[in-house]
């Protein structure tokens, strides 16, 4: 049943040439395995999603009143030499989905193996990375000694906004061009923060640190901070 599924996804998206790409899946949950989704999104079609074990745990509250859920998808092709099938990854903003792929930049770790190792909320393992704190990493499924030193080496002091995620079920806009400080305020603002408490710790980050030129540099001070103050 499944390869039918996945033929059925490459004949209406054609091959990986093609550069069409699934952004978004909206539809009702006909099968729950432990780390995908099989949605049904009409028309006789369904497709499976795979979904870190951090967003699996907040999928049931994200569902719709109709019965419905909404995924905001990481799509790519799987390649062996005999074939190409396309995946989906699903997260349910687009913070998560930012995160992961910072995630997968790191060295030997590819899209399916971090849907794997994120079983833990974006925010400890931010924290677990800021802090080198190996043995957090080395607890995620599939991380070794090896690979938790690694992700410490290409992502510490990278993910401050990430560490600023209050709760699941944010709603993340993308930011317009403006000034860096105003998107930073608008990030906060987005991460569920007060107008006045972002506008103070932005405010208080730019007294910090006037190098700061980027929205991505005052919220990584605004992170070191809370976290120092932790």
């Amino acid at each position: 049943m499944l390869w039918r599924l996945r033929s059925r996804m490459r004949t209406l998206l054609g091959n990986q040439e093609g550069n069409r790409i699934i952004s978004h899946i909206h539809g009702k949950i006909a099968k729950r395995k432990i780390s995908s989704l099989i949605i049904d999104v009409g028309g006789g079609l369904s497709y499976e999603v795979l979904i870190p074990g951090c967003v699996m745990k907040a999928i049931d509250s994200n569902i719709s009143p109709d019965g419905t859920i909404q995924l905001i998808t990481y799509h790519y092709y799987h390649t062996d030499p005999a074939r190409s099938i396309p995946v989906l990854i699903g997260f349910l903003n687009e913070i998560e989905k930012e995160f992961f792929e910072k995630f997968i930049t790191v060295s030997g770790i590819g899209p399916k193996a971090a849907v794997k190792a994120l079983n833990a909320s974006i925010p400890q393992v931010v924290k677990a990375i800021a802090d080198g704190d190996l043995s957090t990493l080395r607890s995620l499924p599939g991380i070794g000694e090896q690979r938790a030193k690694e992700i410490v080496a290409k992502l510490q002091n990278k993910l401050g906004k990430f560490g600023l995620i209050q709760e699941y079920g944010i709603e993340v806009a993308a930011t317009g061009a403006q000034d860096f400080a105003e998107e930073a305020v608008d990030v906060l603002l987005q991460l569920q923060y007060t107008k006045q408490e972002a506008k103070e710790m932005v405010g208080k980050a730019l007294q910090r640190s006037p190098k700061c030129n980027t929205a991505e540099d005052l919220l990584n001070e605004v992170y070191k901070n809370r976290k120092d103050k932790g």
